[in-house]
């Protein structure tokens, strides 16, 4: 089976490509440049090299595999749209990869929030976060044009890619920030909580969506869950800090820009994935987001800045 992916050389992308090939699914995958085409080359991907905004490669790839996977952003509407158009009446399966600030709060930091938000739970979405649940819906709706098209979710994603990237853009920003100010710090009073799942138990769910998830599904993807001021205290333990620090929403905005300080830092995002344990029989293994930043986070990778 030859499957399609965007944002191949990405942290979720590149995992998930690595799990399929261990699988017997051969790829071809998006990126952005040659030096990035040669990575995934040596990992055994065949390179595709364009950008989200090249409708007509982007058509051409959909139309060509058995299956899609978008990895490479949860908001791009216009790259969206060109493969469902591409995949209309075909019946395969196109992947889209959201993300779960869509259910995100305001809090900057300051409050933890009691909801905790199932596929069905109503989401009174903040206005920074409507184009995504728009576009979240349109995936959804394609499932009556022929597609089957399926929405994961994924929460705050923690542990060591598998594939050409190896960091996520949450915790290694707060570890890079800690290591540069020589200070740990979490936005406003840090209590605010995010639901977390590990890499490799993302991208189990990743392959199960591809073989079973129906057409027009949406799952949450999670396996715990654990307050900011809680993940910064355990990265500054790793990294031999003093204890760490509130930070004002406005330095951490300074630092990381609005959207990421207030929503990926400093909003609450807690949801329950028993639909994907239920309905795609997915077991994740790992529980401990405060264990692998202590004994297997690496500190010697590029961290990327979310920005």
């Amino acid at each position: 089976m030859n499957v399609f992916i965007t944002g191949a050389a990405g942290y979720i992308g590149g995992s998930v490509a690595d799990r399929l090939m261990k699988a017997g699914y051969q790829i071809r995958g998006l990126v952005r440049t040659q030096e990035q085409a040669n990575r995934i080359a040596q990992l055994g991907i065949s390179p595709v090299i364009g950008t989200l905004d090249d409708a007509d490669i982007l058509a051409r790839e959909a139309q060509a595999a058995d299956a899609v996977i978008n990895a490479a952003s949860s908001d791009h509407r216009p790259s969206v749209e060109a493969m469902l158009h591409a995949l209309e009446g075909s019946g395969k399966a196109f992947i889209h990869t959201s993300g779960s600030s869509v259910v995100g709060d305001d809090a900057r930091g300051e409050w933890k929030s009691d909801k905790i938000y199932t596929e069905d739970t109503p989401v009174a979405v903040v206005p920074e976060k409507a184009a995504r649940a728009s576009l979240d819906q349109l995936i959804r709706d394609a499932a009556q044009h022929g597609v089957r098209s399926v929405i994961l979710c994924n929460t705050m994603i923690y542990g060591t890619g598998l594939g050409a990237s190896s960091n996520s853009v949450q915790i290694p920003p707060l570890v890079a920030q800690a290591q540069k100010s020589g200070v740990a710090r979490y936005v406003g009073k840090g209590l605010n909580v995010w639901s977390n799942v590990h890499i490799a138990d993302v991208t189990e769910l990743y392959l199960l969506a591809l073989k079973n998830a129906p057409a027009g599904s949406f799952y949450f993807v999670e396996n715990g869950e654990a307050s900011y001021s809680d993940i910064v205290a355990a990265i500054a333990r790793r990294l031999n800090l003093g204890e760490p620090q509130a930070w004002p929403v406005e330095e951490a905005i300074k630092e990381w820009g609005f959207g990421h300080a207030v929503y990926s830092f400093g909003s609450n995002s807690r949801v329950n994935a028993d639909k994907a344990r239920k309905e795609l029989g997915w077991k994740p293994t790992h529980t401990s987001v405060f264990d692998w930043i202590e004994h297997d986070m690496k500190l010697d990778t590029h961290v990327v800045n979310p920005r």
